[in-house]
């Protein structure tokens, strides 16, 4: 956790270090990518591995073997639908979010290497799941480290240059990008072969069956299905920040870096909570999936609200970490001051989203995202047609971060986890 919110500091710094333009290219391209990580890693990737702690808490080892198999098989399928569509569709987008001239060049530039080796980003998140669902966390953590550690050297030298090589600029980012998920992969894939799990991954001869892409799809599509929802959120929103010029894009592209920090913190932690909350389950322990569940999210909420008050308070200085453009500095500034206070209740949310995942209960985040959607892109939208500006806009996104994370802490409240059925004897 602590290296990949050094990796995304990293990022965003070396990127600023090609200017506004580049900035502005990687805010268009960034929520695609965002979501991408999120599905294969959070929606996807969690229901993996909550399949897998399911299974193993059920003593069902057989299918927990076959449900390797059955991963790899989706990682692949998903990896080529996401390389069509930024192929065809993605360039439509990033003219619709405010692209043009050179800015949108870097963007399909960027977008175009980053997606043709997607099938590395999906089968690694998928397999890391795979580590996380038998409760090898640890070694997973242990393979991104070492991704993360080739991605940040190798960005700067594909990114930026050395000597007299200019470097790809930020089409450079993409190919460290997927080097450093290949390298991960090769890692991780040779730990669940060599029978690093307890077991081999096995068909046990009876084929790929219906069954167990329904339990990973079952609670992965509604899952991946809240993160498409935000992700389509931010894009509309990185469209109405656009319509403010290239500056207000650069300054929102960090200031909303933040907030994916914060999102690796619950991550984090929720991933943990997921697997045992998994077994719970899986056990018919729902008292103790809940202790979980409130014991982790209250957790993160008090860490995440500590970062998010410090930089409410400080957002100059973190500006200035990533720009020295003054109209970037201001968006980047009004952005934090309005959004990062609610970063305690979105940290709440996004943790008992994980939660929810191992208990195989996914109404509420459904709820909760489109309720997040509404207040963002409605209000911010609104905003906009009244005249009110780029502020205005930004409280809509904060507004949005606290409703969020209300309407999950509160649903968990009224209507805790319990069995659907009576638990057989």
């Amino acid at each position: 956790m602590v290296v990949q919110i050094a990796v995304v500091l990293a990022e965003i710094w070396l990127v600023g270090r090609l200017g506004s333009g580049a900035l502005a290219a990687f805010a268009l391209v960034y929520p695609f990518i965002v979501m991408v990580m999120n599905v294969s890693s959070g929606g996807l990737g969690g229901a993996v591995a909550a399949s897998m702690a399911r299974a193993l808490g059920g003593g069902r080892r057989e299918d927990a073997q076959a449900l390797v198999i059955h991963a790899m098989v989706l990682a692949f399928v998903f990896a080529a639908l996401c390389a069509l569509f930024a192929s065809t569709a993605a360039p439509f987008f990033y003219r619709m979010m405010g692209g043009e001239g050179v800015v949108l060049r870097e963007a399909r530039a960027y977008s175009d290497l980053w997606f043709s080796g997607g099938v590395l980003v999906w089968a690694t998140n998928f397999a890391s799941a795979i580590l996380r669902g038998v409760g090898s966390a640890a070694l997973a953590a242990r393979f991104g480290v070492v991704g993360s550690a080739v991605y940040v050297p190798l960005a700067a030298l594909l990114g930026l240059g050395i000597g007299g090589w200019p470097g790809w600029g930020v089409a450079g980012f993409a190919a460290a990008g997927v080097a450093a998920s290949g390298l991960s992969l090769a890692l991780t894939a040779r730990a669940i072969w060599d029978g690093r799990l307890g077991f081999v991954p096995s068909l046990g001869g009876r084929g790929l069956q219906r069954r167990l892409f329904a339990e990973i799809l079952g609670v992965g599509l509604a899952s991946s299905a809240i993160t498409v929802v935000g992700g389509i959120g931010t894009m509309v929103l990185t469209g109405l920040v656009g319509r403010f010029g290239t500056s207000a894009l650069a300054g929102y592209a960090i200031g909303s870096r933040l907030e994916n920090l914060m999102g690796a913190l619950s991550y984090g932690i929720g991933t943990g909570m997921l697997t045992l909350i998994g077994v719970a389950a899986g056990a018919d322990g729902w008292a103790r999936a809940r202790r979980v569940a409130w014991t982790g999210s209250l957790f993160a909420a008090a860490v995440i609200g500590t970062v998010g008050g410090a930089i409410a308070l400080l957002p100059e200085q973190w500006s200035l970490l990533f720009a020295s453009d003054p109209a970037t500095i201001a968006a980047c500034v009004g952005y934090l001051t309005r959004a990062s206070p609610f970063y305690i209740l979105y940290g709440l949310g996004l943790t008992l989203h994980f939660g929810s995942q191992g208990a195989g209960r996914m109404g509420v985040p459904v709820a909760a995202v489109l309720v997040r959607l509404v207040v963002t892109v409605g209000g911010g939208w609104l905003a906009i047609e009244l005249g009110q500006g780029l502020d205005a806009l930004f409280w809509a996104m904060g507004i949005g971060l606290a409703a969020y994370g209300i309407v999950m802490g509160g649903m968990l409240l009224l209507r805790p986890w319990q069995a659907r059925s009576p638990a057989k004897r």
